[in-house]
């Protein structure tokens, strides 16, 4: 079990190391928004090009974003009856739940993904829009997004059993603490700080 606990740890670091990165898609994905409203109210100009890479990153967001959201336990449950039950019959529940919901649909999906994103790539195939966007990098999203739940899901399911072994804490207790949203406004607004602190010396 602790081998597998480790492995369900690697998974774990992978979605989050995903996850992370992804985060600083929403600050891309706003910069191009506000950019292409410029363009398009000021200058009256517009690319379809730059509308599409938006659609991209969006999907970018919220494929690969998924497994790093049920790490969190951050996706909406509808847990009225069984947040009264005790801490291992949720995870009984849990347990039910990912086996024959969660991952026969992600492996479903991930199953049908594969040959639609391959077709594309092979053919090369291109927006039907002026000056679009190849197609095959936001279908391939597509099975990469589910690749991740699905392993997501295992590293949840093993963490589960570990939890009724006593083998490690409960997989469902939201963890405590600043979200990454949060830590990353930090982060910009500490880069900025220290950005303003060098000017100052500069200035002296």
């Amino acid at each position: 079990m602790k081998t597998l606990l480790k492995i369900s740890g690697y998974i774990d670091a992978l979605n989050t190391l995903v996850g992370r990165a992804v985060t600083w898609l929403v600050l891309i994905v706003a910069l191009i928004s506000a950019g292409n409203a410029v363009m398009r109210k000021v200058f009256n100009l517009s690319s379809n090009a730059w509308l599409e890479l938006q659609w991209y990153l969006f999907g970018a967001i919220f494929l690969l974003a998924a497994g790093y959201t049920f790490l969190r336990n951050e996706h909406v449950r509808v847990d009225v009856l069984s947040q009264k039950l005790s801490e291992r019959a949720q995870v009984y529940i849990e347990i039910f739940g990912v086996i024959f919901f969660l991952l026969p649909a992600a492996c479903l999906v991930l199953w049908l993904s594969i040959p639609f994103f391959w077709e594309s790539y092979l053919t090369h195939e291109l927006s039907s829009n002026t000056e679009g966007l190849i197609r095959w990098p936001a279908k391939l999203l597509i099975p990469a997004g589910f690749a991740l739940l699905i392993l997501a899901g295992l590293s949840h399911l093993l963490k589960c059993i570990g939890f009724l072994r006593g083998q490690c804490g409960n997989p469902m207790r939201v963890s405590s603490g600043k979200s990454d949203e949060e830590k990353l406004v930090e982060d910009i607004l500490a880069q900025q700080q220290a950005g303003q602190g060098t000017d100052t010396v500069a200035g002296r």
